[in-house]
Protein backbone atom coordinates (compact mmCIF):
# COMPACT_ATOMS: atom_id res chain seq x y z
CA UNK A 1 0.00 0.00 0.00
CA UNK A 2 1.65 3.20 -1.18
CA UNK A 3 0.65 5.70 1.47
CA UNK A 4 2.78 8.81 1.64
CA UNK A 5 2.27 12.17 3.37
CA UNK A 6 3.45 15.26 1.52
CA UNK A 7 3.20 18.87 2.57
CA UNK A 8 1.29 19.64 5.76
CA UNK A 9 -1.03 22.66 5.85
CA UNK A 10 -1.88 24.35 9.15
CA UNK A 11 -4.50 27.01 9.89
CA UNK A 12 -4.18 30.15 12.00
CA UNK A 13 -7.44 29.77 13.91
CA UNK A 14 -8.21 30.76 17.53
CA UNK A 15 -8.61 27.90 20.00
CA UNK A 16 -7.93 25.29 17.30
CA UNK A 17 -5.09 23.00 16.25
CA UNK A 18 -5.79 21.62 12.77
CA UNK A 19 -3.44 20.00 10.25
CA UNK A 20 -4.31 19.05 6.66
CA UNK A 21 -2.38 16.65 4.44
CA UNK A 22 -3.93 16.95 0.94
CA UNK A 23 -1.79 14.14 -0.53
CA UNK A 24 -1.74 11.68 2.36
CA UNK A 25 -2.55 8.89 -0.11
CA UNK A 26 -1.81 8.97 -3.85
CA UNK A 27 -4.91 9.56 -5.97
CA UNK A 28 -4.65 6.17 -7.67
CA UNK A 29 -4.27 4.29 -4.40
CA UNK A 30 -7.04 6.33 -2.80
CA UNK A 31 -9.51 5.32 -5.52
CA UNK A 32 -8.50 1.68 -5.08
CA UNK A 33 -9.07 1.93 -1.32
CA UNK A 34 -12.41 3.65 -1.93
CA UNK A 35 -13.72 0.72 -3.99
CA UNK A 36 -12.43 -1.84 -1.49
CA UNK A 37 -14.09 -0.02 1.40
CA UNK A 38 -17.32 0.36 -0.57
CA UNK A 39 -17.45 -3.39 -1.18
CA UNK A 40 -16.05 -4.78 2.08
CA UNK A 41 -17.58 -2.59 4.81
CA UNK A 42 -20.95 -3.69 6.33
CA UNK A 43 -22.65 -0.31 5.87
CA UNK A 44 -25.76 0.52 7.91
CA UNK A 45 -28.26 3.37 8.07
CA UNK A 46 -29.57 4.28 11.52
CA UNK A 47 -32.51 6.40 12.55
CA UNK A 48 -31.64 9.71 14.16
CA UNK A 49 -33.85 11.93 16.33
CA UNK A 50 -33.46 15.71 16.00
CA UNK A 51 -35.80 18.17 17.72
CA UNK A 52 -38.22 15.37 18.53
CA UNK A 53 -38.47 14.10 14.96
CA UNK A 54 -37.02 10.76 13.87
CA UNK A 55 -35.70 10.19 10.36
CA UNK A 56 -33.02 8.18 8.62
CA UNK A 57 -29.48 9.43 9.03
CA UNK A 58 -28.42 11.18 5.78
CA UNK A 59 -25.45 8.84 5.17
CA UNK A 60 -24.39 5.25 5.80
CA UNK A 61 -22.04 4.37 8.66
CA UNK A 62 -19.96 1.62 10.26
CA UNK A 63 -17.82 1.40 13.41
CA UNK A 64 -14.68 -0.68 13.89
CA UNK A 65 -12.54 -1.17 17.02
CA UNK A 66 -10.78 -4.01 18.81
CA UNK A 67 -11.92 -3.12 22.32
CA UNK A 68 -15.58 -3.82 21.69
CA UNK A 69 -16.55 -0.51 23.28
CA UNK A 70 -19.69 1.16 21.89
CA UNK A 71 -19.75 4.73 20.65
CA UNK A 72 -22.82 6.91 21.10
CA UNK A 73 -23.86 10.16 19.42
CA UNK A 74 -27.23 11.80 18.65
CA UNK A 75 -29.05 9.05 20.55
CA UNK A 76 -27.39 6.39 18.37
CA UNK A 77 -25.29 3.70 20.04
CA UNK A 78 -22.97 1.84 17.66
CA UNK A 79 -21.15 -1.41 18.48
CA UNK A 80 -17.83 -1.96 16.72
CA UNK A 81 -16.83 -4.66 14.30
CA UNK A 82 -13.31 -6.08 14.87
CA UNK A 83 -10.47 -4.50 12.90
CA UNK A 84 -9.93 -5.96 9.43
CA UNK A 85 -6.68 -5.99 7.45
CA UNK A 86 -7.59 -3.06 5.20
CA UNK A 87 -8.55 -0.69 8.02
CA UNK A 88 -5.58 -1.77 10.12
CA UNK A 89 -3.14 -0.80 7.33
CA UNK A 90 -4.73 2.63 6.98
CA UNK A 91 -4.80 3.06 10.77
CA UNK A 92 -1.08 2.27 11.12
CA UNK A 93 -0.17 4.86 8.46
CA UNK A 94 -2.38 7.48 10.14
CA UNK A 95 -0.70 6.77 13.48
CA UNK A 96 2.79 6.96 11.96
CA UNK A 97 2.02 10.28 10.28
CA UNK A 98 0.24 11.95 13.21
CA UNK A 99 2.22 10.46 16.11
CA UNK A 100 -1.04 9.48 17.83
CA UNK A 101 -2.67 6.10 18.43
CA UNK A 102 -6.35 5.37 17.88
CA UNK A 103 -8.67 2.64 19.16
CA UNK A 104 -11.60 2.95 16.77
CA UNK A 105 -12.73 4.32 13.43
CA UNK A 106 -16.15 5.61 12.45
CA UNK A 107 -16.76 5.32 8.71
CA UNK A 108 -19.23 7.46 6.76
CA UNK A 109 -20.47 6.83 3.23
CA UNK A 110 -21.89 9.91 1.51
CA UNK A 111 -23.82 8.53 -1.46
CA UNK A 112 -24.46 11.87 -3.19
CA UNK A 113 -24.80 15.58 -2.50
CA UNK A 114 -27.99 15.01 -0.48
CA UNK A 115 -26.05 13.05 2.14
CA UNK A 116 -24.53 15.29 4.80
CA UNK A 117 -23.38 15.70 8.39
CA UNK A 118 -24.83 18.71 10.25
CA UNK A 119 -23.10 21.09 12.66
CA UNK A 120 -21.58 19.21 15.59
CA UNK A 121 -18.43 18.72 17.67
CA UNK A 122 -16.78 15.40 18.38
CA UNK A 123 -16.98 15.96 22.12
CA UNK A 124 -18.81 12.88 23.39
CA UNK A 125 -17.76 11.79 26.88
CA UNK A 126 -16.34 8.51 25.53
CA UNK A 127 -13.64 10.55 23.74
CA UNK A 128 -12.29 12.24 26.88
CA UNK A 129 -10.68 15.65 27.29
CA UNK A 130 -9.25 17.30 24.14
CA UNK A 131 -10.01 14.39 21.77
CA UNK A 132 -7.81 13.88 18.71
CA UNK A 133 -9.69 13.12 15.50
CA UNK A 134 -7.93 11.98 12.31
CA UNK A 135 -10.17 12.11 9.24
CA UNK A 136 -9.21 10.39 5.96
CA UNK A 137 -11.23 10.96 2.77
CA UNK A 138 -11.62 8.74 -0.30
CA UNK A 139 -13.63 9.35 -3.45
CA UNK A 140 -15.51 12.56 -4.23
CA UNK A 141 -14.18 15.75 -2.65
CA UNK A 142 -16.50 17.53 -0.22
CA UNK A 143 -16.38 20.87 1.57
CA UNK A 144 -15.65 20.69 5.30
CA UNK A 145 -16.87 23.78 7.17
CA UNK A 146 -15.82 24.97 10.63
CA UNK A 147 -17.23 27.74 12.82
CA UNK A 148 -16.20 29.00 16.27
CA UNK A 149 -18.79 28.71 19.03
CA UNK A 150 -18.50 32.33 20.19
CA UNK A 151 -16.38 34.27 17.67
CA UNK A 152 -18.81 34.82 14.77
CA UNK A 153 -16.16 35.89 12.27
CA UNK A 154 -13.99 32.83 12.97
CA UNK A 155 -14.86 30.44 10.15
CA UNK A 156 -12.94 28.11 7.84
CA UNK A 157 -13.78 25.97 4.82
CA UNK A 158 -11.52 23.14 3.65
CA UNK A 159 -12.07 21.09 0.51
CA UNK A 160 -11.31 17.51 1.56
CA UNK A 161 -9.66 15.91 -1.45
CA UNK A 162 -9.51 12.25 -2.43
CA UNK A 163 -6.71 10.72 -0.35
CA UNK A 164 -6.43 13.58 2.14
CA UNK A 165 -5.94 13.50 5.91
CA UNK A 166 -7.35 16.11 8.32
CA UNK A 167 -6.16 16.11 11.94
CA UNK A 168 -8.07 17.99 14.66
CA UNK A 169 -6.55 18.15 18.14
CA UNK A 170 -6.03 20.41 21.17
CA UNK A 171 -9.11 22.39 22.18
CA UNK A 172 -10.66 22.30 18.70
CA UNK A 173 -13.69 20.23 19.74
CA UNK A 174 -14.38 22.52 22.73
CA UNK A 175 -14.53 25.77 20.76
CA UNK A 176 -15.48 24.76 17.22
CA UNK A 177 -18.23 22.92 15.38
CA UNK A 178 -17.90 21.37 11.93
CA UNK A 179 -20.12 19.99 9.19
CA UNK A 180 -20.28 18.47 5.72
CA UNK A 181 -23.14 20.46 4.12
CA UNK A 182 -25.52 19.24 1.46
CA UNK A 183 -24.89 20.31 -2.12
CA UNK A 184 -27.19 20.46 -5.15
CA UNK A 185 -24.30 19.66 -7.49
CA UNK A 186 -24.36 16.18 -9.06
CA UNK A 187 -21.46 14.46 -7.31
CA UNK A 188 -20.20 10.93 -6.76
CA UNK A 189 -19.79 8.95 -3.55
CA UNK A 190 -17.33 9.75 -0.78
CA UNK A 191 -16.07 7.57 2.07
CA UNK A 192 -14.68 9.21 5.20
CA UNK A 193 -12.78 7.43 7.99
CA UNK A 194 -12.63 9.25 11.32
CA UNK A 195 -10.11 7.66 13.66
CA UNK A 196 -10.57 8.37 17.37
CA UNK A 197 -9.78 6.98 20.81
CA UNK A 198 -12.65 5.69 22.93
CA UNK A 199 -11.79 5.62 26.63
Amino acid sequence: MNLFPKDKITFDLPDADIEYYPDFVSETEALSLFHKLLDEIPWQQDNITVFGKTHQQPRLTALFGKEGKPYSYSNISMHPHPWNELLTKIKLKVEKTTGHTFTSVLLNLYRDGKDSNGWHADNEKELGQNPIIASVSFGEKRTFQLKHNTIKEAKQSIVLENGSLLLMKGTTQHYWKHQIPKTTKPINQRINLTFRTIL
